[in-house]
């Protein structure tokens, strides 16, 4: 049976960190890797709602079902357009949340209108 969890977040820098905390207790089963890849790409987009979205609060909503782990960021902004990255742009800050979220995530996406990025883990052991 699924459990879901929906917290409101105001557009600060703590709010990251908060989004983390509340991961944590919502998740605390995940395997120490899955978790951890959470744990980052929630941070990752909270902190771009946080820097980019607009006015308002940042949404955060969780999805647990066995096996299976859903975030969703939502904020108030104008959406975004993604930028390449490769390895040879180390050097260059910013810009690096949707290359760790495709990297680490088995699937995510974005839907139109408000910011809205979602990412789905596999939460059983590697």
């Amino acid at each position: 049976m699924p459990s879901r969890m929906t917290l409101q977040l105001p557009r600060e820098p703590r709010s990251a960190g908060r989004a983390r905390a509340a991961l944590s207790g919502f998740e605390p089963n995940l395997p120490p890797e899955r978790y951890a890849a959470a744990s980052l790409l929630v941070s990752e987009l909270v902190t771009n709602a946080v820097k980019y979205g607009g006015e308002g609060t940042v949404e955060l909503i969780v999805t647990s079902r066995p096996g299976h782990l859903r975030a969703e960021v939502i904020d108030q902004g104008g959406g975004f357009e993604r930028m390449a990255r490769d390895r040879e742009d180390l050097h260059t800050p910013g810009g690096w949340g949707l290359h760790l979220v495709e990297e680490l995530a088995q699937d995510w996406g974005s839907f139109e209108g408000s910011t809205h990025v979602w990412f789905e883990i596999d939460a059983r052991d590697a």
